[in-house]
């Protein structure tokens, strides 16, 4: 489903062939309705929106819709969730973070624990990190050859392409931050007794490899963004952008999706007699 000129999924949208990662500014705010309140504000007015949206999706039950969300540590995965995802009805909503394999996920094909998390028909589906952990993680940390995680970018888009076939919309978002955002987040999380319980000593250990995994995130992007399932960079440095932008991508391709009520063959003055006084 390719993106309407002058929408925001065409200005953050990759198409097919050579990217640059390191050329897009990470700070940068496209096509925002206006400064931080502003946006903050026009965040929160996509309910409406989505919510009609998100029932038409619903009593279609034809398609369906998959939000994947990338980044490295504390770009805003878990944020995206909460601001934008949770402004969708739970019934029809559904939500999987990806973690380090499980031993049994280990022993299957790597696509195995995405394809038991993928949306039913009606239904949108978000991923808090995906499949392409599985092209960003092997390859930085070395664990498998480099063969097999090479070969991984035709299976996902295969995957994907076949997804998209029986009626799964694809929005894959990648939540661009810079290594100086990632440290202030960190600090952050250390300063705040409330955010404490998300630090991972871990993640200071990872800075180290940042230079690898923005090779291995355009990589990702270079190789995965495709007709039917492009990449949308999304410049994430300002968390109130963040949210804006993953919620109007979100709400632009319900809109082009377009799902309708389905039709019924009610015999509406024959119901309305049942009803009718004294009933």
């Amino acid at each position: 489903m390719a993106p309407r000129q002058h929408s925001l999924r065409s200005a953050l949208a990759v198409a097919p062939g050579t990217v640059n990662l390191a050329g897009y500014d990470s700070g940068d705010t496209p096509l925002a309705p206006g400064k931080k309140k502003a946006t903050e504000s026009a965040t929160l007015q996509h309910a409406d929106d989505l919510a009609q949206l998100q029932e038409r999706l619903f009593a279609e039950r034809k398609r369906s819709l998959l939000l994947v969300l990338q980044g490295i540590d504390t770009a805003g995965k878990g944020g995206v969730i909460s601001h934008v995802v949770g402004l969708l009805g739970p019934a029809g909503t559904t939500v999987t973070a990806f973690k380090k394999p499980t031993p049994e996920e280990a022993a299957h094909h790597f696509l195995w624990r995405i394809r038991r998390a993928l949306p039913d028909r009606g239904m949108i589906a978000a991923f808090d990190r995906s499949h392409y952990e599985d092209v960003i993680v092997p390859r930085v940390h070395e664990t498998i050859p480099q063969a097999e995680w090479a070969q991984r970018y035709d299976e996902i888009n295969a995957f994907e392409s076949a997804l998209s076939d029986s009626g799964t919309v694809i929005v894959k978002c990648f939540l661009n931050i810079s290594y100086a955002t990632q440290r202030d987040r960190l600090l952050a999380r250390l300063d705040d007794p409330t955010k404490r319980w998300k630090f991972r000593e871990g993640d200071i250990d990872e800075r180290a490899y940042w230079s690898d995994y923005q090779v291995a995130y355009t990589a990702m992007v270079q190789n995965c963004s495709t007709e039917v399932a492009p990449w949308y960079i999304v410049p994430s440095d300002h968390k109130w952008y963040r949210n804006w932008a993953v919620g109007e991508i979100v709400r632009e391709t319900l809109a082009e999706m377009d799902p309708q009520y389905p039709a019924t063959d009610l015999d509406l003055p024959r119901l309305a007699r049942r009803l009718a006084p004294p009933y």
